[in-house]
Protein backbone atom coordinates (compact mmCIF):
# COMPACT_ATOMS: atom_id res chain seq x y z
CA UNK A 1 0.00 0.00 0.00
CA UNK A 2 1.45 3.60 -1.07
CA UNK A 3 2.37 5.39 2.36
CA UNK A 4 0.23 8.23 1.04
CA UNK A 5 -3.03 6.18 1.25
CA UNK A 6 -1.86 4.66 4.13
CA UNK A 7 -1.28 7.60 6.07
CA UNK A 8 -5.17 8.74 4.86
CA UNK A 9 -6.85 5.76 6.06
CA UNK A 10 -5.02 5.63 9.48
CA UNK A 11 -5.96 9.40 10.05
CA UNK A 12 -9.68 9.45 8.64
CA UNK A 13 -10.39 6.05 9.87
CA UNK A 14 -9.68 7.57 13.82
CA UNK A 15 -11.68 10.50 12.43
CA UNK A 16 -14.21 8.88 11.30
CA UNK A 17 -14.49 6.06 14.92
CA UNK A 18 -14.84 9.53 16.59
CA UNK A 19 -17.73 11.51 15.16
CA UNK A 20 -19.58 8.24 14.32
CA UNK A 21 -19.46 6.94 17.88
CA UNK A 22 -22.42 7.78 18.78
CA UNK A 23 -24.30 6.66 15.94
CA UNK A 24 -21.83 3.05 16.51
CA UNK A 25 -22.55 2.59 20.36
CA UNK A 26 -26.59 3.34 19.11
CA UNK A 27 -26.57 1.20 16.43
CA UNK A 28 -24.65 -1.64 18.60
CA UNK A 29 -27.76 -1.08 21.18
CA UNK A 30 -30.37 -1.30 18.70
CA UNK A 31 -28.76 -4.63 16.90
CA UNK A 32 -28.71 -5.89 20.58
CA UNK A 33 -32.06 -5.11 20.78
CA UNK A 34 -33.69 -6.02 17.99
CA UNK A 35 -31.68 -9.07 17.16
CA UNK A 36 -29.12 -9.93 20.27
CA UNK A 37 -26.26 -11.11 20.70
CA UNK A 38 -23.64 -11.41 19.05
CA UNK A 39 -23.92 -8.13 17.90
CA UNK A 40 -20.82 -8.14 15.35
CA UNK A 41 -21.01 -10.43 12.58
CA UNK A 42 -17.67 -11.80 12.01
CA UNK A 43 -15.68 -13.71 9.17
CA UNK A 44 -12.58 -14.51 7.56
CA UNK A 45 -12.00 -13.45 3.67
CA UNK A 46 -9.39 -12.79 1.76
CA UNK A 47 -6.65 -9.43 2.26
CA UNK A 48 -4.22 -7.98 -0.05
CA UNK A 49 -2.74 -11.08 -2.07
CA UNK A 50 -4.82 -13.69 -0.76
CA UNK A 51 -4.18 -13.40 2.79
CA UNK A 52 -7.18 -14.46 5.40
CA UNK A 53 -8.24 -11.52 7.95
CA UNK A 54 -11.08 -11.46 10.05
CA UNK A 55 -13.83 -8.81 8.90
CA UNK A 56 -16.02 -7.05 10.83
CA UNK A 57 -19.56 -5.88 10.79
CA UNK A 58 -23.02 -5.60 12.52
CA UNK A 59 -25.71 -8.37 12.28
CA UNK A 60 -28.29 -7.63 10.00
CA UNK A 61 -29.76 -11.49 10.61
CA UNK A 62 -31.25 -13.12 12.85
CA UNK A 63 -29.97 -16.71 13.86
CA UNK A 64 -33.45 -18.59 13.04
CA UNK A 65 -33.16 -22.08 12.49
CA UNK A 66 -35.35 -24.93 11.29
CA UNK A 67 -36.35 -28.18 13.04
CA UNK A 68 -32.78 -30.06 11.97
CA UNK A 69 -30.92 -27.12 13.17
CA UNK A 70 -30.06 -25.43 9.80
CA UNK A 71 -30.06 -21.40 9.81
CA UNK A 72 -33.55 -20.76 7.45
CA UNK A 73 -33.61 -18.93 4.19
CA UNK A 74 -31.81 -15.34 4.11
CA UNK A 75 -35.88 -13.71 3.50
CA UNK A 76 -37.00 -15.50 6.20
CA UNK A 77 -34.14 -14.20 8.20
CA UNK A 78 -33.32 -10.55 7.40
CA UNK A 79 -35.50 -8.25 9.26
CA UNK A 80 -36.79 -4.94 8.65
CA UNK A 81 -34.50 -3.65 11.08
CA UNK A 82 -31.65 -5.43 9.50
CA UNK A 83 -32.93 -4.28 5.90
CA UNK A 84 -32.54 -0.55 7.47
CA UNK A 85 -29.04 -1.02 8.50
CA UNK A 86 -28.02 -2.08 4.78
CA UNK A 87 -29.75 0.75 3.46
CA UNK A 88 -27.84 3.22 4.98
CA UNK A 89 -24.59 0.81 4.79
CA UNK A 90 -24.67 1.36 8.99
CA UNK A 91 -24.10 -2.05 8.79
CA UNK A 92 -20.28 -1.61 7.67
CA UNK A 93 -19.14 0.94 10.61
CA UNK A 94 -17.61 -1.62 12.15
CA UNK A 95 -15.24 -2.10 9.41
CA UNK A 96 -13.45 1.05 10.22
CA UNK A 97 -11.41 -0.94 12.64
CA UNK A 98 -10.64 -3.34 9.44
CA UNK A 99 -9.30 0.07 7.85
CA UNK A 100 -7.85 1.16 11.36
CA UNK A 101 -6.12 -2.13 11.60
CA UNK A 102 -4.55 -2.19 8.15
CA UNK A 103 -6.53 -5.26 6.63
CA UNK A 104 -8.34 -2.78 4.75
CA UNK A 105 -8.67 0.75 3.22
CA UNK A 106 -11.43 3.26 2.80
CA UNK A 107 -11.16 2.24 -0.91
CA UNK A 108 -10.27 -0.86 -3.04
CA UNK A 109 -12.05 -4.13 -4.01
CA UNK A 110 -14.25 -5.40 -1.76
CA UNK A 111 -13.20 -8.33 0.26
CA UNK A 112 -15.62 -11.02 -0.74
CA UNK A 113 -15.25 -15.00 0.51
CA UNK A 114 -12.36 -17.51 0.80
CA UNK A 115 -13.68 -20.01 -1.16
CA UNK A 116 -14.03 -17.95 -4.00
CA UNK A 117 -10.03 -17.96 -4.57
CA UNK A 118 -9.70 -21.29 -6.25
CA UNK A 119 -12.26 -19.74 -8.87
CA UNK A 120 -11.15 -16.03 -10.51
CA UNK A 121 -9.17 -16.69 -13.50
CA UNK A 122 -5.50 -15.32 -12.88
CA UNK A 123 -6.79 -11.56 -14.51
CA UNK A 124 -9.82 -11.76 -12.33
CA UNK A 125 -7.29 -12.62 -8.88
CA UNK A 126 -5.28 -9.03 -9.93
CA UNK A 127 -8.07 -7.86 -7.84
CA UNK A 128 -5.90 -9.07 -4.78
CA UNK A 129 -3.28 -7.27 -5.84
CA UNK A 130 -4.14 -4.06 -3.28
CA UNK A 131 -5.82 -3.89 -0.08
CA UNK A 132 -9.50 -4.53 -0.25
CA UNK A 133 -11.89 -1.72 0.41
CA UNK A 134 -14.76 -0.44 2.55
CA UNK A 135 -16.10 1.04 -1.16
CA UNK A 136 -15.05 0.52 -4.41
CA UNK A 137 -14.66 1.24 -7.96
CA UNK A 138 -17.58 -1.52 -8.80
CA UNK A 139 -19.34 -0.57 -5.71
CA UNK A 140 -20.11 3.53 -7.26
CA UNK A 141 -20.43 1.93 -10.96
CA UNK A 142 -23.72 -0.20 -10.07
CA UNK A 143 -22.73 -1.72 -7.01
CA UNK A 144 -25.07 -5.00 -6.67
CA UNK A 145 -27.27 -4.04 -9.99
CA UNK A 146 -23.68 -5.40 -12.07
CA UNK A 147 -22.93 -8.51 -12.87
CA UNK A 148 -19.97 -10.68 -11.59
CA UNK A 149 -17.85 -10.59 -14.37
CA UNK A 150 -18.69 -6.67 -14.91
CA UNK A 151 -17.63 -6.12 -11.24
CA UNK A 152 -14.05 -8.12 -11.50
CA UNK A 153 -13.15 -6.66 -14.42
CA UNK A 154 -14.08 -3.00 -12.60
CA UNK A 155 -12.15 -4.56 -9.37
CA UNK A 156 -9.30 -5.05 -11.77
CA UNK A 157 -9.09 -1.57 -13.28
CA UNK A 158 -8.76 0.17 -10.02
CA UNK A 159 -5.99 -1.83 -9.56
CA UNK A 160 -4.40 -0.71 -12.61
CA UNK A 161 -5.92 3.24 -12.73
CA UNK A 162 -5.10 3.55 -8.80
CA UNK A 163 -4.19 7.09 -8.09
CA UNK A 164 -4.58 9.15 -4.52
CA UNK A 165 -6.91 10.97 -6.55
CA UNK A 166 -9.23 8.49 -7.86
CA UNK A 167 -9.90 7.34 -4.05
CA UNK A 168 -11.45 10.84 -3.39
CA UNK A 169 -13.24 10.59 -6.42
CA UNK A 170 -14.88 7.06 -5.31
CA UNK A 171 -15.48 7.97 -1.16
CA UNK A 172 -17.68 11.40 -2.82
CA UNK A 173 -19.48 8.98 -5.10
CA UNK A 174 -19.98 6.31 -2.55
CA UNK A 175 -21.24 9.05 -0.15
CA UNK A 176 -24.00 10.47 -2.85
CA UNK A 177 -24.63 7.10 -3.39
CA UNK A 178 -25.63 5.96 -0.29
CA UNK A 179 -27.55 9.32 0.07
CA UNK A 180 -29.52 9.15 -2.55
CA UNK A 181 -30.06 5.18 -1.76
CA UNK A 182 -28.87 4.23 -5.44
CA UNK A 183 -27.75 0.53 -6.28
CA UNK A 184 -28.09 -0.50 -2.58
CA UNK A 185 -29.30 -3.95 -3.76
CA UNK A 186 -30.55 -5.60 -6.40
CA UNK A 187 -32.89 -8.92 -6.36
CA UNK A 188 -30.77 -11.66 -7.22
CA UNK A 189 -27.68 -10.47 -6.83
CA UNK A 190 -26.50 -12.15 -3.51
CA UNK A 191 -25.08 -15.22 -5.67
CA UNK A 192 -21.83 -16.55 -7.46
CA UNK A 193 -23.77 -17.97 -10.04
CA UNK A 194 -20.92 -16.82 -12.06
CA UNK A 195 -18.80 -19.02 -10.33
CA UNK A 196 -20.78 -21.95 -9.54
CA UNK A 197 -23.47 -21.98 -12.57
CA UNK A 198 -26.27 -22.31 -10.20
CA UNK A 199 -27.96 -19.84 -7.67
CA UNK A 200 -26.29 -20.57 -5.07
CA UNK A 201 -27.04 -17.43 -2.28
CA UNK A 202 -23.95 -15.75 -0.54
CA UNK A 203 -26.45 -15.94 2.55
CA UNK A 204 -25.15 -15.27 5.81
CA UNK A 205 -21.90 -15.61 5.14
CA UNK A 206 -21.37 -12.45 2.65
CA UNK A 207 -24.42 -10.20 2.90
CA UNK A 208 -24.11 -9.74 6.81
Amino acid sequence: MPPSKRIFDLFFSILALIILSPIIVLTAILVRIFLGTPILFRQERPGCKGHPFFIYKFRTMTNASDRTGNLLPDSKRLTRFGEILRTLSLDELPELLNILRGDMSFVGPRPLLMEYLPLYSPEQARRHDVVPGLTGWAQVNGRNAADWPARLAMDVWYVDHWSFWLDIKIIFMTAWKVIKREGISQPGQATVEYFTGSQTSESNKSKQ
